[in-house]
């Protein structure tokens, strides 16, 4: 065999294994991006299952209050209406409308400062209790669910792995934030 034919051989087997080993990074790469994908929508679930008994929770609040604030209508509208808001599919929307209860149900919680009754009912109490339970889990789930986020965001974005997240026209998720309005003091005036 001639030393043109060897050189020609070993030119061959190196290029063959360039290919398998840049396929098998991509099909590597690729099976992490749908891994990772998995995860955020792991980490939603989890958080929208906590929401949902926060939402569930929200009509009983709702009803033990309006026996002792009956003139707190407005308060009580805007924490059903937060509520029912945040029936929705849509990620950004479920966002925005989160962000919106969680201001009405501090409003809410506000209201039981100036009604002494209030703050001594039992029901309320436990009912107070489990919200503020719910809320940990809440924020934990949040905190949980932004990490994946921000893992997946930053693998799309990374080059060469980028190249692969654009063939497959992954877009960023979106952190689930509380809104500009929901980060003021709560004020509430009689």
């Amino acid at each position: 065999m001639s030393t043109g034919a060897i050189v020609g051989i070993v030119v061959a087997v190196v290029l063959l294994i360039a290919i398998v080993a840049i396929v098998a990074w991509a099909i590597s790469t690729r099976n992490k991006f749908v891994t990772m994908e998995e995860g955020v929508n792991e980490a939603f679930s989890t958080m929208d299952v906590y929401l949902k008994k926060r939402f569930d929770l929200i009509p009983n609040l709702v009803e033990t209050v309006k026996g002792y604030a009956k003139h707190e209508s407005e308060t009580l509208t805007n924490v059903i209406a937060a509520r029912n808001a945040t029936n929705t599919q849509n990620l950004n929307d479920k966002i925005k409308a989160e962000g919106e209860l969680t201001n009405a149900l501090s409003k809410l919680m506000m209201l039981s400062e100036s009604y002494p009754d209030l703050k001594a009912d039992r029901q309320f109490l436990n009912l107070q209790n489990e919200l503020q339970s719910i809320e940990t889990e809440i924020a934990h789930s949040r905190k949980y669910y932004n990490g994946n986020v921000k893992n997946y965001n930053t693998a799309i974005r990374v080059f060469p792995a980028n190249l692969i997240a654009n063939h497959m026209k992954l877009e960023k998720k979106t952190f689930f934030e509380i809104d500009e309005a929901s980060r003021q003091n709560v004020k509430v005036s009689f």
